[in-house]
């Protein structure tokens, strides 16, 4: 049975791992697991960059703690301030044992001003929308998305959406796919 390793000890990353997983190849089983790995980017990343670079840097960072996975994934959420407001998003990067890898992101949604206010203030997100909603770690539950939603989506289902994005190359291994480095992110 093939390992999924998810570049995180949060349930909720891990369940949208494992279900994005099987939803992509059904006649598959697989399990995943979690581990602790630096970012390498704050605790809050607050750009688009730097959330794809968070993603990127948790799916090696996990590689290098279990090389004897055949998945690795990393999950990193974030926000930007734009002119319509502080969005909000996540990045996947996915890696697999054969040296392909994949990308994805989820859809952008906005904050309120509570919550923006709070993260300007320096705040991280959930901790942010645990004091608006008078909530306790909302991140391994429902998150921002599940609070504002009241749950017409979840966390977790905000992220299986990018996961399966990422695992567009390892559907179609027939393919030619360039990298998964936007351009204009190159240092």
């Amino acid at each position: 049975m093939p390992i999924i390793t998810v570049a995180s000890q949060n349930p909720v990353k891990q369940r949208a791992s494992l279900a994005a997983f099987q939803r992509v190849f059904p006649e598959q089983a697989f399990h995943a697991r979690g581990i602790d790995v630096a970012s390498g980017v704050a605790e809050q990343p607050m750009s688009q960059h730097e959330t794809w670079q968070g993603a990127v840097n948790r799916a090696a960072n996990a590689r290098a703690a279990q090389p004897e996975s055949d998945y690795w994934v990393g999950i990193e959420g974030g926000i930007e301030q734009t002119a319509l407001g502080m969005s909000c998003f996540a990045w996947v990067q996915v890696l697999g044992r054969d040296a392909r890898v994949g990308c994805g992101q989820t859809a952008v949604f906005f904050l309120p001003s509570e919550v923006a206010e709070l993260v300007r203030a320096g705040l991280e997100l959930g901790e942010a929308d645990d004091k608006v909603f008078g909530r306790i770690n909302s991140k391994q539950g429902n998150g921002a998305i599940g609070l504002l939603t009241d749950d017409a989506i979840d966390r977790q289902a905000y992220y299986v959406q990018a996961v399966i994005m990422a695992l567009v190359p390892f559907k179609n291994p027939q393919l030619h796919w360039s990298s998964p480095t936007p351009a204009h992110w190159v240092e």
